[in-house]
């Protein structure tokens, strides 16, 4: 009789161990089953916020190419414009078409005040300068100016630099990867470019993260 309940509490014990295995095998599948899934919808997310990238870039190529047919001074020009107007050192400038396309250069004046001059890409005549009053200017910023006063290689001669990859569309001081040059972008055809122009040299480079197709 005690080895009828021996053995039967030996089974009733292994029942229960397995079923607690059991259990545990099926949670452990369950959650590996819901890590999967996470990471599924991980990767459509990223993969979604890509091709949303990939689109505004084209979207914005499109953009600089609609305004590019329409403009008949350069960015080179528009430099020269400015400085002419409002006398100082041109860190950038952009063909932007916001209702009423124009150029906008960035000039900074010896007296460190920083000026958006509005040039019409039609004429090259100044159509306006606006102060930038804000003073958020950080250490980078004072030593990205700092960089372009000593380079031998300025705004409009980075624009014309660029030039020979396409119709420039945008000039500008860049800090790329620790080294300050400036940041081109053209148009050619149904392409654009992004270029990478030396300040002490002038020589041309693709950006390393551009994927355009312009040669």
């Amino acid at each position: 009789m005690k080895r009828n309940i021996v053995i039967a509490t030996l089974t009733a014990a292994a029942l229960a161990t397995g079923g607690t295995v059991a259990a545990f095998a099926a949670g452990d599948g369950e959650a590996t089953a819901t890590q999967r899934q996470t990471n599924t919808s991980a990767q459509a997310a990223a993969d979604r916020d890509d091709a949303d990238d990939a689109a505004d870039d084209r979207d914005d190529a499109t953009d600089d190419r609609t305004a590019v047919r329409g403009a008949d001074v350069t960015a080179a020009e528009a430099i020269t414009a400015a400085l002419k107007h409002t006398p100082g050192t041109a860190l950038s400038a952009d063909l932007d078409d916001d209702g009423a396309t124009a150029w906008k250069v960035t000039v900074v004046k010896g007296d460190g005040t920083e000026y958006d001059v509005r040039i019409s890409p039609d004429s090259g005549k100044v159509l306006g300068a606006q102060r930038d009053t804000d003073d958020d200017n950080d250490g980078d910023d004072r030593a990205e100016l700092a960089a372009v006063k000593g380079a031998k290689t300025d705004a409009r001669e980075a624009a014309l630099a660029a030039a020979h990859k396409g119709t420039v569309t945008e000039v500008s001081i860049d800090d790329d990867n620790g080294t300050v040059a400036w940041s081109a972008e053209t148009v050619k055809g149904n392409g654009h470019g992004e270029w990478n122009v030396a300040l002490d040299t002038g020589k041309v480079t693709q950006d390393r993260d551009d994927d355009g197709d312009d040669a």
